[in-house]
């Protein structure tokens, strides 16, 4: 047996798998629809980051005359894509506790015991590189300006015109 977000699977003895849709969106379980909800929206936050982030890169010809605000856009793009990771993150890991709970739990019958399925350890690994890549284009964040004093450099000789000396 195999039950995921969007549908359960029966694996037959002969190997011919069955799978069924969930029949109705009200009859499913709260935790269901709103992990379902969090998958959602992580896929369509990383699309718009995505775009806004390719927006703010380097080799794009669009906001080419404002370095500051093309580096802010990927600044952004980069947030976007952590608030991604992140809903990813709790999604999946949401999923994996009501499977654990229900694998430990001692009235769930045996033969519908579920166990963590190759699509969890995805949407980890998915939900790690969003948060990775999204902490690495915030860290392309224009410097601020320092309060120091700027530095002074040695003053350029004037060239000489061969009348100086005496």
């Amino acid at each position: 047996l195999y039950e995921g977000l969007w549908m359960s699977c029966a694996m037959q003895s002969t190997g011919q798998i069955q799978c069924k849709v969930y029949d109705s969106l009200l009859k499913l379980e709260g935790s269901l629809q709103a992990t379902r909800a969090l998958m959602v929206a992580a896929i369509l936050l990383g699309l718009v980051g995505l775009f806004v982030a390719v927006t703010g890169m380097k080799c794009m010809k669009c906001m080419e005359d404002d370095q500051v605000k093309k580096m802010r856009m990927a600044v952004f793009g980069g947030v976007i894509f952590i608030v991604s990771g992140l809903a990813a993150l709790v999604a999946t890991s949401w999923y994996g506790n009501r499977v654990a709970r229900a694998f430990y739990d001692p009235f769930t019958p045996v033969n519908t015991r579920f166990e963590f399925g190759s699509a969890l350890f995805i949407g980890w690994a998915a939900a790690s590189l969003a948060i990775l890549g999204g902490a690495f284009l915030c860290c392309s964040c224009p410097r601020r300006e320092t309060s120091y004093p700027p530095t002074r450099g040695y003053p350029k000789n004037a060239p000489s015109t061969g009348k100086d000396y005496v």
